[in-house]
């Protein structure tokens, strides 16, 4: 999971094309919380007015992507992809995603994350063009569209990373490559998943029954369903890919397995057939043929050279 930060309450508005941040919350502002405590939490319910359900939804790991409404309050949950750093040379780079919740209200546009989302920083700092905090559906269609960019920007990560992985496979099959690629597949499902209820949450909104839209808002809706689409069907692809490689190199192990076998079992023929002669001039009885010490080393030496090539007619060696 990615790192936690300190319990924060941040205000910004739009100020003369500028955003700013603001010392407390006015009518047409953004509020920012991130992992809220439970003063905060109080804060948000009681003196803003939130519902309490659309704000523990919001901090709630396995909350699902969805658009509600209850009474002037309108409530969207969206899944937000986040990369988790390696702790050590060992450990595999990998991804998650995490629910980010909205509110808006006819005062407020609020957001609600357990952790921080370099996707808000941005916007924050003035990363983002035509932020009008004012403007809530314009504002909430930006943020759905930097979502669909970062799962597109850590969708190229994964395919480099995998890239890099296959590079390390070709010259050595190590568990701790397969491990890697393992984890960018489940990283992919994550993604496959959460794309797919954030395009459903999208398609909900294009509809304009619970959140208005505007005429100046249709190519931005069209290029966050973009986006998405995009995204999605890059992470079809993706995957299918990670699948079949996987499926390549469990072959090629099977295979270098049944040849190591071979030839393993080709040696153990070689030696038997040594072993077997002696043993036999090795009886304690009367009788043998040629008792000398020499026949049964030159019988051996025969068999083994006769059974030597019919196990290289037989490709036994390759």
């Amino acid at each position: 999971m990615p790192q936690g930060v300190d319990a924060v309450l941040t205000y910004y508005k739009t100020v003369e094309g500028q955003l700013v941040q603001l010392p407390n919350q006015e009518p047409g502002c953004w509020i920012r919380a991130v992992a809220p405590t439970s003063h905060e939490i109080d804060h948000l319910v009681q003196d803003l007015g939130l519902d309490a359900g659309f704000v523990a939804a919001s901090l709630d790991e396995e909350e699902a992507s969805r658009i509600e409404q209850e009474d002037d309050q309108i409530f969207v949950v969206v899944d937000v992809p986040y990369r988790i750093e390696k702790e050590d040379e060992d450990d595999a780079i990998g991804y998650t995603t995490l629910p980010l919740g909205i509110i808006i209200t006819s005062d407020y546009f609020v957001t609600i994350s357990s952790t921080m989302s370099a996707i808000l920083d941005n916007i924050a700092q003035g990363g983002a063009r035509g932020i009008r905090t004012q403007y809530k559906t314009r504002f909430l269609l930006i943020i759905l569209l930097r979502i669909a960019q970062r799962f597109l920007l850590h969708l190229r990560q994964i395919d480099r990373i995998s890239g890099s992985i296959e590079s390390q496979l070709n010259a050595s099959t190590k568990n701790q490559a397969l491990i890697q690629i393992l984890g960018l597949e489940k990283a992919l499902v994550y993604f496959s998943s959460s794309l797919r209820a954030n395009e459903t949450t999208l398609k909900k909104i294009s509809r304009g029954r619970l959140i208005p839209l505007y005429e100046d808002d249709e190519d931005l809706l069209e290029d966050t369903l973009i986006e998405f689409n995009q995204a999605i069907e890059t992470t079809a692809i993706y995957s299918n890919i990670l699948s079949n490689t996987m499926d390549a190199y469990a072959n090629i192990i099977n295979n270098n397995v049944n040849v190591v076998m071979k030839v393993l079992t080709s040696v153990t023929i070689l030696m038997t057939i040594p072993t077997m002669v002696f043993s036999y001039y090795g009886m304690n009885v009367s009788g043998l043929q040629m008792p000398v010490w020499w026949f049964p080393f030159i019988i051996s030496i025969l068999c083994a050279v006769a059974a030597l090539i019919v196990l290289v007619k037989l490709k036994m060696f390759k």
